[in-house]
């Protein structure tokens, strides 16, 4: 008789339909305007790839693409990439088993019911993103979330051309940063594993961390504590990593946010008018989207940018974009994350490296 294999520990079809029935529906437009945006995102795309191989100085190879996608392709990439992160480590459904009854009670099904809330939340704020995590042997595609970068150009009232190739440039930054350095996406990968492999589920820490989340959470939204409620949660050996995560993407968002700044007003006349307006909507949230972003650990993703893009400028100004470069030497040359407040330390600290 053959044994029958183990339950997922999410229902991920589930996920995807909830996502997708959840997810924000527009901007409404003429056929012919939808059929115009895709092109010209599309043909964006690949007017990007000169100018940030010229302002990087990397080359990535052209096996991966870009792709125009609505809501519903960007969640369903996402779920994709999520069951093959969770799908390399057999550990995750053990821990997932000896979680406590309160845990354990909510299943796949519940689990997948929360996963397609947040999915469908987030399909309403992503503009763009370099799919990381595929099936073995799949290259990577850049996706590009046509109705978003619409709705978001028409809020900030902007020139859509420029707008749509600025969110290009920052897409295409990420593209080359996984496709030039070819040890990132395992190295990534590696992280996300020490993080899953730290977690500890048992119920009494369990109970304290969920505890300690609620009271960050009011305190965050009082704007009394710089903590992001995310870390409140997480075991002594879970911080450790997530610094090392936090440092690498405040990396990658901030090399992306100046590369896509630094092309200049001669590609994009209008680069100052949308990063004012840009900074100013994330900055300026509404309340709804506060308390999403606080919940779910966004207000710390959004610093990332500011802190990672204040790591670049000051390593460019002083050592250039090749001394910056030697940031995608090794995962030892990547900056901690009090290297990215003290850019100067990881200089110094670089400087004696190989």
């Amino acid at each position: 008789m053959t044994q029958a294999s183990a339950p997922e520990p999410i229902d991920w079809d589930l996920a995807i339909a909830t996502a997708r029935r959840l997810a924000p529906k527009g901007p409404e437009l003429p056929p012919e305007e939808v059929r115009g945006a895709v092109t010209m995102l599309r043909d964006l795309a690949a007017e990007a790839v000169a100018p940030v191989r010229e302002v990087t100085g990397l080359t990535a190879p052209e096996s991966s693409r870009a792709v125009v996608v609505d809501r519903s392709g960007w969640i369903a990439s996402n779920v994709n990439g999520m069951r093959v992160v969770l799908s390399q480590w057999d550990e995750f459904a053990e821990k997932a088993g000896a979680a406590p009854a309160v845990v354990r009670s909510l299943g796949s099904r519940g689990t997948a019911l929360q996963l397609g809330a947040v999915l469908a939340w987030m399909s309403g704020k992503v503009l763009g993103q370099f799919e990381t995590f595929t099936e073995a042997g799949e290259p990577g595609r850049l996706l590009l979330v046509a109705p978003t970068i619409v709705n978001v150009e028409q809020q900030l009232g902007v020139p859509a051309r420029d707008f749509r190739f600025w969110v290009c440039l920052h897409e295409e930054t990420h593209r080359v940063q996984f496709g030039a350095v070819p040890w990132l996406s395992d190295h990534l990968t590696d992280r996300l594993a020490a993080l899953l492999d730290a977690s500890d589920l048992g119920a009494r820490e369990t109970l304290q961390r969920l505890i300690a989340f609620g009271y960050a959470l009011v305190r965050s939204l009082r704007s009394d504590s710089e903590v992001s409620v995310v870390e409140a949660i997480q075991t002594p050996a879970q911080k450790v990593v997530f610094d090392e995560l936090t440092a690498l993407m405040s990396l990658l968002e901030g090399h992306a946010d100046v590369v896509m700044d630094a092309v200049g007003p001669e590609v994009i006349p209008s680069v100052q008018l949308i990063r004012e307006r840009f900074t100013v909507r994330r900055e300026q949230p509404g309340a709804l989207d506060t308390f999403a972003r606080k919940a779910l650990g966004m207000d710390a993703k959004l610093r990332q940018y500011s802190d990672g893009a204040a790591f670049v400028r000051h390593v460019v100004d002083r050592s250039g974009m090749a001394g910056f470069n030697r940031v995608w030497t090794s995962p030892q040359h990547l900056p901690m994350r009090s290297e990215i407040h003290d850019p100067d330390q990881w200089l110094d600290r670089v400087a004696t490296l190989p």
